[in-house]
């Protein structure tokens, strides 16, 4: 028998009786579409005076652990999948989106020696593939294609780097999306993997140190049957020497006394400093440790004490070191060290700025700084002492990345991309401040038949919210089109625009994209991210719902006709959106959502959220965390949107949990009519490394789904205005 979610929740707070009316749709709802029923069972939290219920704390368990989840994975699947098969459009949707992935694309290059490394996606390819290329106009050599090593295409290259003089290179393997890494070196002239294996490393960069060592980060291996769920503590950072056994690699760095603290660690181009950037969470505060390679033995200098500013380093001149910080700037500037000081201090080069400061690197003698102003990129080159030698033209509005490169070395590449637009890529000369193609995507429809608008919205309190709006420049708007909001708003990520395949799909049947870059994130610096975290968190989502009610009051979409979509800390969005305004949308899409915000630290990477939702054993935080927590906020006896969640069993960075124990109290709870699902992705994890085949499936499911709720009219005979061929001309 099913009974109010937050009833059985919250013992001490009580609900409203159920409408009689919705009672009567939501058992019309259960003659189509029948739920599994989700075992509960007696488990009490009392918190600071509320005895919390959980009545489906066993769906956090494993599902490689424990049977009896992995039957409700399979009863919810077969439902979900059951209804997907249903909808209109999902042929066409997978369709179009296989037609727009049809493209080459091509990952930034990176120069070593006479060599050029860079990864290649034919089009369709499910991982892209590495190729090595012997001079800029070379011809490319495959080194590593990840599509031979798992039928199923998800095993992922996850990360590589060659060595200073390109002959060998680190690559990381991802395997089912997981966030653990297994490491590889390569010999890039003969292409044998040689016999050095790295296990464990999680959360870290790959740093040569010369030709024949390297710097990595690694948690101590989990016990057997924990890899997924145990908590990440004791990060190191080890030396290992090439032709050696990871058992012989030493640990260089390491905080026993604070197992909380991450550490990563960072080689300068001179092969002079090791940089170690210590954190405990999530916010940009960092400990700054440096060892002196040419010392001959690893003892640490402290640079930076307490965990109060971001210092970001930028590379390493002789004994200078630059570095970012919002140290006395929010929206960041840059500053120098001079190591052979007994003391040394910052020094300003670049102060800040109206815009944010994103980005910064070291190309010959020219700074490249990278700014975001009003979330679309700006950049240009200054001298090294901060002095403006030039903006660098940008394409309009979007994003710009890369730039990377070394002092010494005025060549470097970087690519910019939009809502319409795939990553161009672009080789840079910093001694002449030209620009060249070095590879431009040919697609299958027309950038020109498009428009990107932004606008301003106030919030709740009258905060100006910026927001993109992409669509069809033939969408009729007259009564409001469907539409896909989506949004973020946590952990200082700022939304900017960019390509997606899938997304575009979407656009190019007639709805109207939405993204709303909501406080929380890093779009005007630390500022802006402490308006929307902590005790400010629902200034998140009255962001998110005012960015809905201005589509609606300005004609561009209409009630009913508002999906909302969100990743991560974005489907806690959806989940807490949909609760707190289930009248104002027509579905909801809730990606890999952290969904119970009373026991998020308690697995894998969660602990280091608290940064920005507050500790859940702290009295004034978890007043505030319950407000708003997805699983705990259910409104039985009220119509609720469409919702579908989805997720995957190898998702260790937002336990799958979170999303089963949302969906069975949404199933549970009376909301209505309209769908609660979820899908449930098998060997994938949190999104990185999915190969191509899985996203599409995934999202013409997920977006046949939404278009169904909105009104979106996707025919599945649909056939493209342009094919790839037609836009590759003569």
């Amino acid at each position: 028998m099913r009974t109010s979610t937050l009833a059985l929740l919250l013992g001490t707070i009580s609900m409203t009786a159920t409408a009689p009316a919705l009672a009567k749709h939501h058992e019309e709802a259960k003659a189509n579409l029948t739920y599994p029923e989700t075992e509960t069972v007696d488990v009490v939290d009392p918190q600071f005076g509320v005895d919390v219920k959980d009545p489906y704390r066993w769906l956090e368990d494993d599902v490689r652990v424990n049977p009896k989840v992995a039957d409700w994975v399979k009863a919810q699947n077969e439902v979900t999948d059951s209804y997907l098969e249903t909808l209109p459009g999902r042929e066409a949707l997978a369709n179009r989106m296989k037609e727009l992935f049809d493209y080459e694309r091509f990952g930034l290059p990176r120069a070593r020696g006479d060599s050029y490394f860079y990864t290649r996606n034919d089009g369709l390819q499910n991982q892209s593939v590495l190729y090595v290329r012997e001079g800029l106009d070379g011809e490319g050599r495959v080194l590593i294609d990840p599509n031979e090593w798992a039928a199923d295409g998800a095993t992922a290259l996850a990360g590589w780097t060659p060595s200073d003089d390109g002959s060998k290179l680190l690559y990381a393997i991802q395997d089912g999306g997981s966030d653990w890494r297994t490491v590889k070196v390569l010999d890039v002239a003969t292409g044998k993997v040689m016999d050095d294996t790295v296990e464990w490393m999680k959360f870290s960069g790959l740093s040569w140190i010369g030709n024949d060592a390297f710097l990595y980060s690694r948690f101590p291996e989990p016990e057997e049957g924990a890899e997924f769920q145990s908590l990440n503590k004791n990060h190191a950072v080890y030396y290992h020497k090439l032709g050696t056994p990871q058992s012989e690699d030493v640990q260089v760095f390491a905080t026993p006394d604070n197992p909380k603290l991450n550490n990563f660690a960072q080689v300068t181009s001179n092969n002079k400093w090791v940089v170690v950037t210590s954190s405990s969470g999530t916010d940009d505060k960092y400990e700054i440790t440096l060892m002196n390679i040419g010392a001959g033995k690893w003892t640490p200098r402290k640079l930076i004490t307490g965990f109060d500013n971001a210092w970001n380093l930028i590379d390493g001149i002789g004994d200078t070191l630059y570095f970012s910080t919002d140290k006395d700037a929010p929206r960041q500037r840059i500053v120098k060290f001079d190591m052979s000081a007994a003391d040394p201090q910052p020094v300003e080069i670049v102060a800040q700025r109206e815009a944010t400061l994103s980005g910064a690197s070291i190309v010959g003698d020219k700074l490249i700084v990278t700014y975001m102003e009003d979330a679309k990129s700006l950049a240009e080159m200054m001298t090294l002492d901060g002095a403006k030698v030039g903006e660098i033209a940008l394409n309009g509005i979007g994003t710009a990345g890369g730039f990377g490169g070394k002092p010494g070395n005025s060549e470097t590449f970087y690519a910019f991309t939009n809502f319409t637009q795939p990553g161009a890529v672009y080789r840079l000369d910093t001694d002449t401040g030209e620009s060249t193609p070095f590879a431009l995507p040919k697609l299958a429809f027309d950038p020109d038949d498009y428009v990107t608008t932004q606008k301003f919205y106030p919030s709740k309190d009258g905060t100006k919210i910026p927001m993109f709006i992409v669509h069809r420049k033939d969408v009729d708007l007259s009564e409001g089109a469907p539409t896909l909001l989506y949004g973020y708003g946590g952990f200082n990520i700022s939304l900017t625009p960019s390509f997606s395949s899938t997304r575009m799909a979407w656009i190019d049947a007639g709805g109207v994209y939405a993204m709303a870059n909501l406080r929380g994130g890093g779009e005007y610096g630390k500022e802006w991210h402490d308006a929307g975290r902590l005790q400010n968190k629902q200034n998140v989502f009255d962001d998110f719902v005012a960015a809905a009610e201005y589509l609606i009051a300005e004609g561009i979409s209409a009630k009913g006709k508002i999906a909302i979509e969100g990743r991560s800390n974005g489907g806690l969005l959806v989940g807490a959106a949909v609760n707190q305004r289930p009248d104002l949308f027509a579905a909801g899409h809730a990606a890999v959502g952290v969904m119970d915000m009373l026991r998020f630290d308690r697995f894998t990477a969660g602990r280091y959220w608290v940064d920005d939702y507050g500790y859940p054993n702290r009295e004034q935080d978890f007043k505030k965390l319950l407000s708003y927590s997805p699983y705990h906020n259910i409104r039985s006896g009220v119509e609720y949107p469409a919702v579908i969640v989805s997720t995957a069993d190898t998702d260790d960075r937002v336990v799958p949990g979170h999303s089963f124990k949302y969906t069975a109290a949404l199933q549970a709870a009376d909301t209505g009519a309209k769908p609660k699902i979820i899908r449930i992705e098998t060997r994938a994890g949190h999104g990185s490394g999915k190969p191509t085949d899985k996203l599409i499936e995934e999202y013409s499911d997920i977006y046949a789904f939404l278009a169904k709720w909105t009104g979106l009219k996707i025919e599945d005979t649909q056939e493209p205005e342009l094919t790839r061929e037609d836009m590759q001309g003569d």
